[in-house]
């Protein structure tokens, strides 16, 4: 008789690895016309995974702060590229219409929105309050990929899935001010030290024009070298996608390394990449890699923030808590953004659609950790459960709403939301076989 001995760790997180990587491939397919999101899903592992009596391990942001703050952050720059590579939309300020209205409208008043719920509602300092607003207002890039724009040149771009896309892309360079606000105004609490001057030339004019202008020079030296040097040593001869990656990774690096915003350079050199060839095949190859990196580590991530739930996230919550997380979810993003949109040609439905899927996450989670990396604020522990419970609310919700919520809007722009396509993220020669 054979015996067994208890496996080692390594061939457990092997094994793990490798149902994780099926799913990344499997459900987006599974999941294609029913009301039910891969985001979902992943908590829901993470929570039955984490909840298991071996399993000892308690995945809490505070615990491994610098390890969330780093590892979320690398999620979001995969996003961003992957988001400024899929947009076939030409770049003009007529044309982007929608994409300043949310940004420059409903935004600001989002995050006033909640600084005041924070404030007044929740009774945190202004500091704290003034965060959480920075931290919820932005839509994520991450996991609102599924009313984004499909992967490039294949026609899924309506005004809906623009907007969002492209607010999803920039809102996260133009939140850090306040994100970094807050910061200042902590520090400034504790060390008397004045922060109006500082802030203003350089969290917002610095950070925000020189990473607007190096995502710019970057997106032009990798466009230049994929597209246009001599055909026998330009890049998208090697037909290798990862070259995205390494643009990633550089417009980031180096652009941090300034000491300005690398979210905002990463999507600005995504779109200037593409803009360099903008119907060149290359462009699917660059983007299905940054959605596969990108899709692996928001998995891992959510199984993460599911082993946090039932690990006590949200343990110091309260009934204000949750009603106050309701209201951010269900009242404020739907009426700051119909308040941003008032005016512009679109149909009813088209703005309330935009209004609502203003999904919050893994950029939330980010700012966050990195706040709390970078200024002593009491009360951290709150922040995070609320932050959790508001991004919990958000991947509930609208992961139930965004398949009936889209194919109700595809109907009634004459689009067929039963057309024989892959869902986005779908590769290989399974995504040929739907198309054939």
């Amino acid at each position: 008789m054979p015996s067994f001995s208890s496996p080692e760790p390594y061939i457990l997180w092997l094994t793990g690895a490798g149902v994780l990587i099926a799913l990344v491939a499997w459900l987006p397919l599974a999941l294609k016309r029913l009301p039910l999101s891969l985001p979902i899903i992943c908590v829901g592992i993470g929570a039955v995974v984490f909840s298991l009596p071996a399993v000892s391990l308690r995945p809490l942001p505070l615990s491994y702060a610098d390890i969330t703050e780093r590892f979320t952050e690398f999620i979001v720059i995969i996003a961003l590229m992957g988001a400024g590579l899929k947009l076939d939309r030409v770049f003009s300020w007529r044309r982007w219409n929608v994409t300043w209205r949310l940004l420059a409208v409903t935004m600001p008043l989002s995050i006033a929105a909640i600084t005041a719920i924070g404030g007044w509602g929740l009774g945190l300092s202004w500091i704290a309050a003034l965060l959480l607003g920075a931290c919820l207002a932005p839509t994520d890039p991450v996991l609102a990929s599924d009313v984004q724009v499909g992967p490039p040149k294949t026609g899924e771009e309506d005004e809906v899935r623009f907007g969002l896309t492209s607010e999803a892309g920039l809102n996260d360079g133009f939140a850090f001010p306040f994100v970094n606000l807050a910061i200042a105004l902590g520090i400034s609490a504790s060390t008397g030290e004045p922060w109006a001057r500082e802030w203003v030339f350089h969290s917002v004019l610095w950070e925000i024009g020189v990473g607007v202008v190096g995502g710019w020079l970057i997106g032009r030296l990798f466009g230049w070298l994929t597209f246009h040097v001599p055909a026998e040593t330009k890049l998208a001869q090697t037909g290798d996608g990862l070259i995205a990656i390494a643009a990633t990774f550089v417009s980031y690096g180096v652009t941090e390394l300034l000491n300005c915003y690398g979210f905002l350079a990463v999507f600005i050199t995504a779109l200037t990449l593409r803009r360099s060839h903008r119907d060149h095949e290359f462009n699917r190859e660059m983007h299905d890699i940054t959605e596969q990196v990108e899709r692996i580590g928001m998995m891992v991530l959510l199984i993460l923030f599911g082993g946090a739930l039932v690990s006590g996230l949200l343990q110091p919550i309260g009934w204000v808590d949750v009603l106050a997380a309701a209201i951010i979810i269900l009242v404020v993003r739907p009426v700051t953004g119909l308040i941003g949109l008032a005016g512009l040609r679109a149909d009813l439905s088209e703005k309330m659609t935009l209004a609502f899927f203003g999904i919050r996450g893994v950029g939330s989670f980010y700012y966050l950790a990195y706040a709390l990396n970078h200024v002593e604020l009491a009360g951290g522990e709150r922040l995070w459960a609320i932050v959790g419970l508001v991004a919990l609310f958000s991947i509930l919700l609208h992961g139930l709403t965004v398949t009936p919520a889209m194919r109700l809007l595809d109907k009634l722009q004459g689009r067929d939301p039963d057309a024989d396509l892959p869902p986005p993220g779908l590769k290989g020669p399974a995504a040929d076989t739907e198309r054939a």
